[in-house]
């Protein structure tokens, strides 16, 4: 099954972000969204839903009709802390103990995420943090995120990386993302990823949905998780640079067993072990989207068996939209 190695990369990977730009869906039109994207075929992909903390009684007002009862798993929630965290998570606490007390929740929030750029700044984040909720630092990577990097590992906290935004500048160096992925890598720090990142591979896109948006170079999230994970299997850092920069489908070859790329290979259980202890999700304001070009990288775009010694074995050549 060639598609099995990219759902061993992917499954449950995309936190839905649709509140976000440049996507910057209402409240009722994202909680929608998020409904279908649960009950459709590319469910196994969906990850949480990414919310204010501010915006959480919002959220709970138009979910209501929607979310699942009973024995259904509950929506999985990532609260975004703001300007006043501590006040934040006291909102946050209290959403979760009015959900507790139905005895089936049918909303679950027990991620934040926030900013700090600093070891103080962190320390202070997570100092406030109940130790019930797993907690995302966004940090800087410009300069060596390293300090930062091993301040979030004292917390068993994970780290989290803004990729893209809606303006070129927004975009990290590729240097400097391969410096947090290895930093990530050595400290044993799982990491999630944010904006800029709709897209399988590294190409220039719109980085706006509006017809005369500008274009920029976003990064791809297969080539930031496969950089992720073949940094654990030792791969050196000029060619994870490469690899990060990769821009052509022709480049990879996915099987069954595992990922093929210029010479390098990891095989299946290497993927899973690089998403159970390093590689956590991204953030996109667009589900159907990346969901839509993985399936067009496999020339036959079908979950088909080609058994498990790789008999089949697909090219990512297809057309990507």
């Amino acid at each position: 099954m060639p598609y099995t190695v990219l759902r061993s990369l992917l499954a449950g990977s995309i936190d839905y972000a649709g509140l976000f730009p440049p996507a910057s869906l209402d409240m009722p039109a994202a909680v929608r969204q998020y409904s279908e994207h649960r009950a459709g075929p590319d469910a196994w992909a969906l990850g949480r839903f990414v919310v204010p903390s501010t915006r959480l009684a919002e959220l709970e007002r138009e979910a209501g009709p929607l979310a699942p009862r009973g024995p259904a798993e509950p929506w999985r929630l990532s609260a975004l802390l703001g300007t006043d965290p501590a006040e934040e998570l006291k909102a946050f606490g209290e959403f979760n103990c009015r959900h507790a007390a139905t005895g089936a929740a049918a909303l679950s929030a027990d991620v934040v995420e926030a900013r700090a750029d600093s070891v103080g700044a962190i320390d202070r984040l997570l100092d406030a943090v109940p130790r019930w909720a797993q907690a995302y630092v966004e940090i800087p990577i410009a300069a060596d995120p390293a300090p930062l990097v091993a301040a979030i590992a004292r917390y068993g906290a994970r780290a989290k990386v803004r990729t893209g935004g809606v303006t070129p500048e927004a975009f990290p160096a590729a240097a400097d993302l391969l410096r947090f992925l290895r930093a990530c890598t050595a400290a044993g720090v799982p990491f999630k990823a944010t904006a800029g990142l709709h897209h399988p591979l590294r190409a220039e896109h719109r980085l706006t949905y509006a017809p005369d948006s500008v274009r920029g170079t976003m990064f791809g999230f297969l080539n930031v998780f496969l950089t992720a994970a073949f940094l654990r299997r030792g791969l050196d850092d000029a060619e994870a640079l490469r690899l990060l920069e990769e821009r052509s489908p022709e480049a990879f070859r996915f099987s069954a067993a595992g990922v093929d790329w210029r010479g390098h290979r990891i095989d299946r259980a290497a993927v899973e072990e690089a998403r159970k202890a390093g590689i956590v999700a991204f953030g996109s304001c667009s589900f159907a989207e990346p969901v839509g070009e993985v399936r067009g990288l496999l020339k036959d775009g079908e979950d088909g068996e080609d058994g498990e010694d790789g008999e089949g074995q697909r090219r990512a050549g297809a057309e990507s939209p």
